[in-house]
């Protein structure tokens, strides 16, 4: 299983507009396949910084989630959104994989 965690810079005047967009990937992602823990706006700190959060079985999953997701129409509305509103100034996508499992138990 790998995580994605996608670090957003967004334009922090268009912070309503982020959230909105990940209201809409919290519709389009689980339905593409992929097992989204969440997106998180800035709150405080940083009022640039959002990120993504997902989990997906492996790379080769990923590539047809994305084709999925890029065939979806919500999918579709969404990438659209981003660019008409240019809220979004980088992306920045990681895959982690998940090795203290199980926490706290001793080898």
């Amino acid at each position: 299983m790998l995580t994605c965690i996608i670090k957003y810079h967004i334009d922090p005047t268009k912070k309503a507009a982020f959230e909105q967009y990940a209201r809409n990937w919290g519709q389009a992602i689980p339905r593409c396949g992929a097992d989204l823990i969440g997106y998180y706006a800035p709150h405080e700190g940083s009022s640039t910084l959002a990120y993504g959060i997902y989990n997906i079985p492996d790379l080769a999953a990923y590539e047809a989630y994305r084709a999925r997701l890029a065939a979806d129409p919500l999918g579709r509305e969404n990438y659209e959104f981003a660019q008409s509103e240019k809220f979004l100034l980088r992306e920045d996508r990681t895959f982690l994989k998940l090795v203290s499992t199980p926490h706290g138990a001793p080898k």
